[in-house]
């Protein structure tokens, strides 16, 4: 994602000036303060005034809250570079941002306002940005990225799902399962450019030697398989198809990501964070299909997709647009770095915490802690950097 230059006079707040300013700090802060919220929940000393059940508001406002946020940032800033026309700004982009915050506020006050206009004013967000987007993708005529926006679509048909299945059923599962689906198969198709994009750049400037594979067939069996195994894996998550279509996936995804020459990447902390999200991917699917095949807990491999591929993937991704989009130096500070360490350990913990029942007390609580830490604490290092003028 490199900067576009083209942007129309702007007068007002610095934090409007871009898209990934507003959606970056507000989802990092919020991913990072539900979570001690969610804890007490879970340990029975808060009760929210929402319609979902405690363990379906959780999944939701991190799944259709947090990420949503991350990837309307990362989108709103990344779609004018790929169709050459200006980003949205001001009072537009304000329209989105409080769209958000009010399908927040909505999803956790619905039990007062009711789960269907919860779920109206939850859904409008997606939509808005789905026009946004679709708006700049015809107009520029980037049909490649036609893809993105039928991601986009499938994210937002995952949440219509989620409410619907939260009020019928009193639990969400195939909503979970689909947006969890949508969100990595972006994971997988954007990764599949930046990671090893921005590591060929590093390498050939810092460490010339082995280059990251170029794109190629190899790159579309595997993100097709994933694909194929992530459909299995939402319709129906449990049995051996299910299971074998998911380590084969897996398999490869391995494969993809040791062709991007992360090993060496030691001394650059921006690109190796995104080696060390993107591995969460395969971890993923080894751990889903196990669960498929009954033989660990299913929570284990959904979270190292959730908090590992998109939770980690996510704040790579941030880090560095935030500072390449700003005109800072790409470096990650000593604080950034230790927010990668937070959040990576985080994740363990919570894998670990699934996979093996008498860790659970334990490593549950001390995911929860260092995932506040690091979330938070991405907003404080990152507050004037989202918030300040574009240094020249």
């Amino acid at each position: 994602m490199a900067p576009v230059q083209r942007l129309r006079p702007y007068g007002g707040p610095a934090v409007l000036s871009y898209g990934f300013r507003p959606f970056f700090l507000l989802g990092t802060l919020y991913a990072g303060l539900a979570v001690p919220v969610w804890m007490a929940v879970f340990g029975g000393e808060v009760a929210l005034p929402t319609a979902f059940a405690p363990r379906d508001w959780h999944v939701h406002e991190m799944l259709y809250g947090y990420v949503a946020a991350a990837v309307a940032g990362f989108l709103l800033t990344a779609v004018p570079n790929w169709t050459g026309r200006l980003p949205l700004q001001g009072a537009p982009l304000l329209v989105l941002v409080l769209a958000w915050v009010a399908g927040r506020a909505a999803v956790w006050t619905s039990a007062w306002i009711g789960w269907f206009p919860a779920a109206l004013a939850d859904l409008a967000f997606l939509l808005l940005l789905i026009v946004a987007v679709a708006r700049e993708v015809v107009a520029g005529r980037n049909w490649r990225n036609l893809k993105v926006l039928a991601l986009l679509g499938l994210l937002s048909a995952g949440n219509a799902l989620f409410h619907a299945e939260a009020h019928l059923r009193g639990i969400a599962e195939t909503g979970t399962r689909l947006g969890i689906a949508a969100a990595l198969v972006l994971v997988m198709l954007i990764g599949g450019r930046i990671v090893p994009s921005f590591t060929r750049n590093w390498l050939a400037r810092e460490n010339p030697g082995r280059m990251p594979a170029p794109a190629g067939c190899f790159d579309i069996l595997a993100t097709g398989l994933g694909v194929v195994a992530l459909a299995a894996w939402t319709v129906a998550p449990d049995g051996a198809l299910t299971g074998a279509l998911l380590l084969a996936a897996g398999a490869l995804q391995i494969a993809r990501l040791a062709r991007w020459a992360g090993d060496r990447t030691l001394r650059d902390r921006l690109v190796l964070i995104l080696h060390v999200a993107y591995a969460f991917v395969p971890l993923g699917f080894a751990l889903a299909g196990l669960a498929a095949l009954g033989l660990v807990a299913p929570g284990a491999g959904i979270h190292a997709w959730t908090g590992g591929a998109l939770g980690v993937m996510t704040l790579a991704v941030m880090s560095r647009a935030s500072l390449g989009h700003t005109g800072r130096p790409l470096a990650a500070s000593t604080g950034i770095q230790a927010v990668y360490a937070l959040a990576v350990a985080a994740v363990l913990a919570r894998v670990c915490a699934s996979a093996h029942a008498a860790w659970f007390d334990l490593l549950m609580p001390a995911a929860g802690v260092l995932w506040a830490t690091a979330f938070v604490g991405f907003g404080i290092a990152y507050w004037s950097v989202l918030t300040g003028p574009r240094v020249a």
